[in-house]
């Protein structure tokens, strides 16, 4: 990632453009901006940003079906999704998170809260960018991929290969919530027979062996992991 991360805001209401705009240039972002979903895609496989800020409900195309699209690319698999809306009803957030958002901001927009959570969600993916996918270090957990071991408070955990995988999936982005469907596709890709009920099994079986502080239940959409 560049010194100046990319940020695109897509927003069918020209004052809240302006309004987020503003603050994160302010905070010295390279800021784009789109009126609806289509000209998003446009904007995005022009820029490449490093995150989008997608509002759900527009004209011509809604974020929803922006972001479905976008994830469907490879060169937007792992850009950072941020559903910014009105609307607080839950089945909202579901379908946000079941085509690929990692963050939800409901309106009206606090600058200050908007900016800080835009930071941690950048400052996480640097940091991730850092450990080069072999080791995660977060609070007194170890989880090393090299030799599949994890400590905590430096005292060693036996995982059978899939929890590991697992719990390597979901703590590499903390606080990012993964759908069923996408640990299914990441962990048993290869598997005809795996239900969700398999995921259910080993996540009891993380908790059991981690405690339950770290792996959270999303009602609905899945997992992620608290840091």
């Amino acid at each position: 990632m560049s010194s100046r991360p990319k940020i695109l805001i897509v927003d069918d209401e020209p004052d809240i453009l302006e309004l987020i705009e503003y603050n994160l240039k302010k905070e010295g972002y390279q800021v784009y901006t789109a009126n609806n979903g289509k000209e998003a895609i446009d904007e995005a496989r022009k820029v490449q940003p490093d995150l989008i800020i997608l509002d759900i409900m527009m004209p011509k195309m809604d974020g929803i079906e922006a972001c479905r699209l976008l994830r469907a690319m490879p060169e937007f698999k792992n850009t950072f999704m941020v559903f910014l809306t009105a609307r607080s009803e839950e089945y909202s957030e579901i379908a946000g998170f079941n085509v690929g958002a990692d963050d939800y901001i409901a309106k009206p927009i606090k600058p200050r809260a908007l900016v800080s959570r835009i930071n941690a969600i950048l400052r996480r993916n640097s940091q991730n960018e850092e450990a080069e996918e072999n080791k995660i270090e977060i609070a007194d957990l170890v989880i090393d991929r090299d030799s599949f071991l994890v400590y905590q408070n430096g005292e060693r955990i036996s995982l059978a290969k899939k929890e590991f995988e697992l719990l390597y999936l979901l703590a590499s982005k903390p606080g990012k919530v993964y759908t069923r469907d996408a640990i299914l596709s990441s962990i048993w890709e290869d598997s005809v027979v795996v239900t969700n009920r398999t995921i259910d099994v080993h996540i009891r079986k993380l908790r059991e062996k981690l405690g339950d502080e770290y792996v959270t239940t999303v009602k609905g959409v899945g997992y992620k992991f608290e840091a």
